[in-house]
């Protein structure tokens, strides 16, 4: 019975081997190398600084339009509360602490072009992608507006973006090194 079991566990060894070696390879004819053209259509991550940003502009007003023809109160609700999908709206103004305005991705998010990145690649749901650059632009404005960050008439483009101060301002920016058993950050509620 032991010699049995020793030569399962040889045999079941001798097969894991055999199928890493297998996987290590140079090549099974299935797929092929992405062109550089296909990746650059696939990096559309935009970082803090906006430099990724493509051209274009929206303000509030525009991004009211777009929210309603593009149906985001199907799932956010009427004017970014109520609906089944997180909230987009705080339900406490820009004079209330940061942390207690809730999570909500335009108070929480420490850039604006964390926004316009979510929004570009995330929304709307099914349907992911299909948002032209100016209608991103609008619906960050609009977004940002809703939650008393920025002024209605602001429009914002790839120029000023970036510039944008957000509630939580610079003081997250840059997380400090964190150390376990330790609050993550001076203030963090959680």
């Amino acid at each position: 019975m032991g010699a049995l079991r020793a030569f399962g566990r040889a045999l079941a060894l001798t097969f894991v081997m055999g199928v890493s070696a297998l996987a290590q390879g140079p090549t099974y004819g299935v797929g092929r190398t992405p062109t550089a053209e296909e990746i650059r259509a696939l990096d559309i991550s935009i970082g803090p600084t906006g430099e990724e940003l493509p051209p274009g502009s929206g303000s509030a007003k525009e991004g009211a339009l777009v929210y309603r023809a593009k149906g985001c109160a199907g799932c956010h609700g009427a004017g970014g509360t109520g609906g089944r999908a997180p909230v987009l709206k705080a339900r406490l103004g820009a004079d209330t602490d940061t942390w207690r305005r809730g999570r909500v991705l335009p108070v929480r998010s420490p850039f604006a072009t964390t926004v316009w990145d979510y929004i570009n690649r995330g929304m709307p749901l099914n349907a992911e992608g299909t948002l032209t650059p100016n209608e991103v632009y609008a619906l960050t404005a609009y977004l940002l507006f809703i939650n008393e960050v920025i002024p209605e008439d602001q429009v914002l483009d790839q120029q000023n973006l970036a510039k944008v101060k957000m509630p939580l301002g610079d003081k997250y920016a840059s997380l400090p090194e964190w150390k376990p058993k330790t609050r993550r950050l001076k203030d963090y509620p959680y």
